[in-house]
């Protein structure tokens, strides 16, 4: 078997930092070529000296200097590349067999779209790529030749428990519906008159997963699962009333299919990220990810039960975006990247970020009618739609969304 040559985008997050020990554990399988990062230069430096990457990316020059300040003097420097741009280039270079697409955010966007274009095999932990541009994206994989493996634990879990079609892509026949697993996160069973003065801290003291402070913050409003629901809709083609989530603790069954002659079909496994990285870089054969045994009988019991909605209200708008249409799905996801921020830096409280989402959804669906044919339709509305959270300020309008059925 000839050696795979894969791009991290966002290296220096959780994921991109499992994916490195997932490909070190099968050094005649997979190389790496290049990698990105964006805060921790450190770390970055680091890990291309680790895994001897050809290249780097970084956002600007103060950071392309830290990068370099931390690089070992006696060791020669890979190339540093600067910028969005740069991004895209290595996501479609002839160099790279596979890209794991884990940058946060929608800045992740364009690059994936370039692996996209360039026929890559994209292992996809961007959510924001398909809940802002799903039919773009989708279209783009189709048109050419790429394939694209869900990296997020549920979709992950989804794919495994779906029968392949013969070309590669999934076969729906039989399917009834999927039940997407939430853990609930940390305030699962907090009184909801204490949720008013969480902190930060709180919120990021996620129960059962490690991860970056954004996406611990969507778990704990469930945001994040809103998301994913969007994200189930464009990789295996369901209806919204087709998807359900359900709460279940453990972490331990990451989702569900449901078929039409009654049998459910769960993949299980020990909380860890690496299983679903695995199993996208070695797909169709089964690696090694350095993952314990899941070992049921330690465990005892799995617990299940339905989501609050009055706890989670973000799991609704989401429900909602994705009824509305593209535009409204650009807005939900733009103005809680903007909302979560805030709260992480102290300037809003914890129940504030569903009033910004609520506000933004509704200035989206009753003012923005533009189209949304490209990359830079998604953009557009996607800045458009923060600059409106970030001028967001309490008001007593009653929100339409808020005020509608919530799932």
């Amino acid at each position: 078997m000839s050696c795979q040559s894969i791009t991290i985008l966002g290296a220096t997050g959780s994921i991109g930092q499992n994916t490195i020990d997932v490909i070190e554990r099968h050094p005649t399988r997979f190389r790496v070529h290049a990698l990105s990062g964006f805060r921790r230069m450190d770390l970055l430096a680091q890990s291309a000296h680790r895994t001897q990457a050809q290249r780097v990316v970084v956002p600007d020059q103060a950071r392309a200097a830290a990068f370099r300040q931390a690089w070992p003097k006696a060791s020669p420097l890979p190339q540093i590349d600067i910028g969005q741009s740069a991004l895209s280039e290595i996501a479609a270079a002839d160099q790279t067999d596979i890209v794991m697409a884990a940058i946060v955010g929608v800045a992740g966007l364009p690059a994936v779209f370039a692996a996209a274009t360039a026929g890559k095999r994209i292992l996809l932990a961007n959510k924001e790529a398909l809940v802002a541009a799903g039919s773009l994206l989708m279209a783009a994989v189709k048109r050419h030749g790429a394939t694209l493996l869900p990296i997020d634990s549920e979709h992950n879990a989804i794919f495994q428990c779906l029968p392949p079609a013969p070309n590669g892509q999934i076969d729906q026949s039989g399917v009834r519906r999927l039940v997407l697993t939430a853990s609930g996160g940390p305030f699962r069973q907090m009184p909801l008159t204490q949720l008013a003065t969480v902190t930060p801290a709180q919120a990021c003291a996620h129960p059962n997963w490690a991860m970056g402070q954004k996406i611990s913050v969507d778990s704990a409003t469930m945001l994040n699962k809103g998301l994913e629901v969007i994200e189930a809709h464009w990789l295996f083609d369901m209806s919204a009333a087709q998807i359900e989530v359900l709460i279940h603790p453990q972490s331990i069954v990451h989702s569900m299919v449901q078929y039409n002659d009654g049998s459910v079909l769960a993949q299980l496994g020990n909380p860890d990220m690496r299983t679903p990285i695995a199993h996208a870089l070695g797909y169709p054969a089964r690696i090694e990810a350095g993952v314990d045994m899941l070992d049921l009988a330690t465990h005892g019991r799995l617990d299940f039960e339905p989501v609050q909605t009055e706890r989670y209200p973000c799991l609704g708008l989401a429900y909602q975006a994705l009824r509305a249409g593209q535009g409204a799905c650009i807005a939900l996801n733009a103005a809680n990247e903007v909302a979560v921020q805030q709260f992480l830096d102290g300037q809003i409280s914890y129940l504030e970020i569903v009033d910004i989402v609520c506000s933004t959804l509704d200035w989206q669906v009753g003012t923005s009618t533009a189209a949304i044919n490209s990359i830079d339709d998604v953009l557009a509305l996607d800045q458009a739609a923060r600059t409106f959270a970030r001028q967001w300020r309490p008001s007593s309008q009653v929100s339409h969304f808020a005020s509608s059925n919530l799932c």
